[in-house]
């Protein structure tokens, strides 16, 4: 897979590399402004209990 996203961005090594940085950077920033707090209500981690 990222053997294809690497074949299919423009340009040569130099622009691939800022492409592929911007990529991650923008996956991440998805995953942490939309994803995580989507998903953190959802899950039990805050219901701990100690007996």
């Amino acid at each position: 897979m990222y053997r294809w996203i690497w074949r299919h961005l423009p340009g040569p090594l130099a622009a691939k590399l800022v492409l592929a940085t911007v990529l991650v950077l923008g996956l991440v920033a998805l995953l942490m402004f939309v994803v995580f707090p989507w998903a953190e209500p959802r899950l039990p981690f805050d219901q701990v209990s100690v007996n």
